[in-house]
């Protein structure tokens, strides 16, 4: 219930802070319109966005370390773990190579922003261009220094410089670590198990008390500055993530459950949709896991096998998620007036690969995750407050789709091995 409330506040909200910032709009130049911009809309917006930023180390470091620890358990080396992580994976790069191609061609963010305003457009392009000129600029490293730069020399640096690549690193090795000393570290392990909980209680905390007021703020400072011309570049936006969302759930769901999984894709979309629907609601891939596994138990998958995949899956496979970072970052260099490479575009494939493995299946932390992928690839964080007022509706989407994915894995791997089982009895037979 708390999380449909949340829905529906931030969903006000968004309208209010449309309405709101519209309005001001009209009287823009005025010194009234100013102070209240200024000392109340950004404030409120910005506080919620420090708020977010807060925990995006910490988040990623200690989820990383407990997605690799969870890949890495021993019982996970056999056939069934390699396949549903071979599988968690690749979709998961073929959503963000999705959305990334969507947002390329249909160019959301293209033409003169209505979204940032132009100051700071102004602020934001010099910050990277002093970036640019810098020696050890990411646009000027040769290849063999950006690989050496994956490795940090101190980590505790890397944490503060908010070098997300470095710490990615380092969680991996302490992931490593963890599982190669075994017992004699489960009470590091269990200290970032706990890590995890505190930390997901306060990004559901924030989300539950500062999301629809930063969100007001945010949507009314921007529409404050750009007036109902903001809703065409949102729009846009909204519509590529719904695009990319149902040609990966159609198209390559369908078809792994088809061709991979031997099983009508019809059937399976229809047994499913009580967990898509509880899916969409909560927004959260925890919370729809026990309806998942039953849904896919009453397909035929079996019950040890959706015990292990959905859960794992509700870790490490958030294609939906990998979505929106891609057609976000896409879009929020568009606004910005920045190019990215072909380098920078195969960073954001890689990064959000990578961050999918520790995107735990709460409500918002993809935004968190989204932050990191931006600090990647040098766009400025501070504009996820223009996606976050409609992030909440797609966050309910996108879920759906995570769970989708979970539940294809489960029934593609049981029917492999089912075909292993049989193949094994029929060769024992005299």
């Amino acid at each position: 219930m708390k999380t449909k409330n949340l829905s529906l506040r931030i969903v006000i909200a968004l309208v209010l802070g449309i309405t709101a910032g519209s309005i001001f709009n009209m009287f823009e130049g005025s010194a009234f319109v100013t102070n209240i911009d200024k000392y109340f809309f950004n404030v409120i917006g910005q506080i919620f966005l420090n708020l977010i930023f807060m925990l995006v180390v910490p988040v990623v470091f200690v989820s990383i370390v407990l997605g690799v620890v969870g890949v890495g358990d021993p019982k996970l080396l056999g056939g069934i773990g390699l396949k549903t992580i071979t599988f968690f994976l690749t979709t998961t790069a073929l959503a963000i190579i999705i959305g990334i191609a969507l947002a390329l061609i249909f160019k959301p963010g293209a033409g003169k922003s209505e979204l940032l305003k132009s100051d700071d457009v102004s602020s934001y392009q010099q910050t990277l261009n002093k970036q640019n000129e810098a020696q050890d600029s990411p646009a000027k490293q040769t290849f063999d220094q950006t690989l050496i730069n994956l490795f940090p020399k101190n980590p505790i640096q890397a944490m503060t410089d908010g070098n997300m690549l470095q710490i990615i690193t380092f969680a991996i090795f302490i992931g490593i670590g963890i599982i190669m000393v075994g017992s004699k570290a489960d009470a590091v392990y269990r200290l970032f198990d706990q890590t995890n909980e505190v930390l997901m209680f306060i990004i559901t905390m924030i989300m539950n008390l500062f999301a629809p007021i930063g969100t007001f703020g945010l949507v009314a400072h921007a529409f404050t500055g750009a007036g109902f011309g903001a809703i065409q570049q949102l729009g846009m936006y909204f519509f590529i993530v719904l695009l990319a969302l149902a040609i990966h759930f159609f198209v390559v769901y369908g078809a792994a459950v088809k061709f991979l999984g031997k099983y009508s894709p019809a059937k399976f979309f229809k047994g499913f949709i009580p967990a898509i629907t509880l899916g969409f609601s909560a927004s959260s891939s925890n919370a729809a896991l026990p309806v998942s596994m039953n849904c896919t138990k009453k397909m035929g998958v079996r019950p040890e096998i959706a015990s292990f995949v959905q859960p794992l899956g509700a870790t490490i496979n958030m294609d939906g998620t990998a979505i929106m970072q891609g057609v976000a970052t896409i879009f929020i260099a568009q606004i910005s007036g920045a190019n990215l490479t072909f380098g920078q575009l195969i960073t954001v494939v890689i990064v959000a690969v990578v961050a999918s493995i520790g995107t735990v299946g709460v409500p918002g932390v993809g935004l968190i995750m989204l932050a990191m992928v931006l600090n990647a690839v040098d766009l400025n964080p501070a504009a996820i407050g223009i996606i976050l007022g409609i992030d909440r509706l797609l966050d309910m989407t996108r879920t759906s789709v995570n769970i989708t994915g979970d539940a294809a894995c489960a029934l593609i791997v049981s029917n492999s091995e089912e075909k292993k089982l049989a193949k094994v009895k029929g060769a024992a037979k005299p």
